[in-house]
């Protein structure tokens, strides 16, 4: 995912020291808060999880979320403020990884607006 144009990996702001962000280039401030995982911080509308969990944490459209979710891809995040925040589960082959490469993509477009 760090290989997506208009990004660039960070350090997460809300999640363990092991995980890894993805920050947008170009876009410094948050478009609503409903589209960063961190509100009032550095704009971090992707993150995933430490070397031992390879869940992602993402923000997307609620109406998407439900339907990503109906589908068995990810589930509502237990801390979500907005109801934007998403728990992308790992994949688990190469066909899996393209699909949440693509639900990835989805969420940066999103917080692009």
């Amino acid at each position: 995912m760090f290989a997506l144009d208009g990004v660039e990996e960070g350090h997460s702001t809300v999640s363990p020291a092991t995980s890894r962000a993805v920050h947008l280039t170009g876009r410094p401030e948050e478009r609503t808060p409903e589209v960063n995982l961190s509100p009032g911080r550095r704009w971090e509308p992707v993150h995933l999880h430490g070397v031992d969990d390879t869940s992602v944490h993402l923000v997307l459209a609620p109406e998407r979320g439900v339907r990503l979710a109906e589908l068995g891809w990810l589930e509502p995040h237990g801390y979500a403020d907005f109801g934007t925040e998403w728990m992308l589960y790992g994949p688990r082959d190469e066909a899996e990884l393209a699909v949440v490469v693509g639900i990835i993509e989805e969420s940066l477009a999103y917080a692009r607006g």
